[in-house]
């Protein structure tokens, strides 16, 4: 006959309706061959033994069926045989209808759920009670940790059984399977809050001394190497308004106790006045400053800083605009697309990096943008084609540009050779514009007459810094004039975005934080 479920559940009323419904020739198939589904295999005799509830159906002499629950310890029904189950009868229902039903019919149908892993187990068999008096059978069904008073056991008769598929089971969850589940959750919970006590005692609670008093209300964590940090008002007011491509100056305090400044942009949707959002990129490999935000920065910190200030500004008309974003270089971007899709100027955002999983906010930007956006993530295989982007976007269009240097240089050495005019570029730098044929400079200070050796591989403001002369600054990549400084004498390699070129020639203006010397010396009037 085959199949042995089929052959008792398939009646000729079930056939027919499977032939109504053109489900039959595929069933018809379970009838064919030798007999199979009436012993119990190891995935069944396993199955049953760690359960510790099912369903048992009935049928009384009028013809009703009657459909009850057992439960027990795991593992209280026990495979006794191939085709053989057995389980005790616990005194407690007193209502005694699935024992009344076996007394003239004792044909039942049993159902065991598994539904963590959504599976479930059928059986049809037939059931002998046995009495306590017939000790023998009844030790067998006996749990040793479960010391309810057995009224009968209950054998049963396999004649066959049926796997279900998983379709419209819930998943639903004992305490302790989510204990279980849940455990290592807890575990990682408590070291943190281990680790936040600890923290709470070496990280300083108030950093800065500026004037905007922000404490630390959200972290979240974008990427695996992305974390963002949305900062309130401590007074719970409105922050003062912010353009996109602000950035704020964020005070750090490095290991060895050393308080530094980093420029971060603000990443928050301009339109909002509750927060302001920065995103920070663990970069182990750098100058230690991401690694104390990520270490050092915990929900309740307060920041005392100065107001946003704005190197990277947006066009306020309507000409359309080309955004290029690069890696972390997608913060002060993202703000500008809110803005441009705010004001329905029309704009395309073209955003590369190594993966979706390492491109910060890309799957909110897909759903906010639509189309305006394009997504390059390398290990898909795609890559943007700077030409491409340059050439195809409006005559008119304006470029605005933030990512790593190989992406800005490119950029920038593809509109050159396209003739767009620096007026229409607009760019920010993650980092100083070093050279591998930098060389190192003296640079000697015309109102103390000391000189500084500057290293190949640092800026010129930072040699100044290191030996404690001051310079005003801010930006630290030539983009905000603050650092310029007056040049005695020497020819100067300018690399800064600021200054105009009456500045550079007529007011012998450099930026030091970005250019070099053409030669080995420079006089400054320092």
């Amino acid at each position: 006959m085959g199949h042995k479920f089929a052959e008792i559940a398939f009646t000729p009323s079930v056939r027919e309706i499977q032939r109504e419904l053109g489900s039959r020739n595929g069933y018809a198939a379970m009838e064919q061959g030798d007999d199979y589904n009436q012993h119990l295999g190891e995935a069944e005799t396993s199955f049953i033994a760690a359960r510790d509830s099912f369903y048992i159906a009935s049928v009384s002499e009028t013809g009703w069926p009657y459909l009850q629950h057992r439960g027990g310890p795991a593992g209280f029904v026990k495979v006794i045989d191939k085709t053989t189950l057995g389980f005790a009868d616990y005194s407690g229902n007193r209502q005694y209808i699935t024992t009344g039903n076996l007394r003239r019919d004792n044909r039942v149908s049993l159902f065991f759920m598994d539904y963590p892993n959504r599976t479930r187990l059928k059986l049809l068999g037939r059931v002998e009670v046995v009495y306590p008096a017939q000790t023998a059978l009844i030790t067998t069904l006996e749990d040793d940790d479960y010391r309810a008073r057995i009224e009968r056991g209950m054998i049963i008769r396999i004649e066959a059984f049926d796997w279900n598929c998983p379709q419209h089971i819930t998943p639903r969850y004992s305490e302790a399977e989510v204990d279980h589940i849940t455990q290592p959750l807890l575990n990682d919970i408590r070291a943190l809050q281990a680790e936040l006590v600890e923290s709470s005692t070496s990280s300083p609670n108030v950093i800065g001394h500026g004037e905007l008093e922000l404490t630390i209300s959200g972290i979240r964590q974008l990427t695996p190497r992305v974390r963002a940090y949305e900062l309130r008002a401590s007074s719970n007011q409105q922050l003062p308004p912010v353009e996109a491509g602000s950035h704020l100056a964020i005070p750090i305090v490095l290991p060895n106790g050393q308080e530094v400044t980093r420029y971060y942009s603000v990443a928050s949707n301009p339109a909002r006045r509750d927060i302001y959002e920065i995103a920070v990129l663990m970069e182990p490999d750098g100058n230690g400053g991401s690694i104390a935000v990520h270490q050092q920065f915990k929900l309740g910190t307060r920041l005392n800083l100065d107001s946003p200030h704005n190197q990277f500004k947006l066009h306020r008309d309507h000409r359309p605009a080309v955004l290029i974003a690069g890696g972390i270089g997608i913060t002060p971007i993202k703000a500008m697309a809110q803005t441009l899709d705010r004001r329905g100027t029309p704009y395309q955002l073209h955003y590369a990096g190594r993966s979706r999983s390492e491109m910060a906010f890309a799957g909110r930007l897909e759903l906010s943008l639509g189309e305006n956006l394009k997504l390059y993530p390398s290990d898909e295989g795609k890559r943007m084609v700077v030409a491409e982007v340059l050439t195809t976007a409006p005559a008119n269009a304006l470029f605005y540009i933030c990512g790593p240097a190989r992406l800005l240089d490119a950029v920038l050495a593809a509109a050159d050779a396209f003739g767009i005019t620096k007026e229409r570029l607009r760019y920010e730098r993650f980092a100083p514009p070093h050279r591998l044929e930098d060389q190192p400079v003296r640079v000697e200070l015309a109102r103390t007459g000391s000189a500084i050796e500057v290293a190949a591989n640092e800026t010129i403001l930072d040699a100044l810094l290191r030996n404690n002369v001051p310079v005003p600054h801010s930006c630290m990549v030539g983009q905000c004039r603050s650092c310029a400084t007056e040049v005695v004498s020497g020819t100067v390699d300018h690399r800064d975005s600021a200054l105009s070129m009456d500045e550079r020639k007529s007011q012998r203006l450099m930026c030091p934080c970005v250019s070099r010397a053409v030669g080995k010396k420079l006089r400054l009037n320092l």
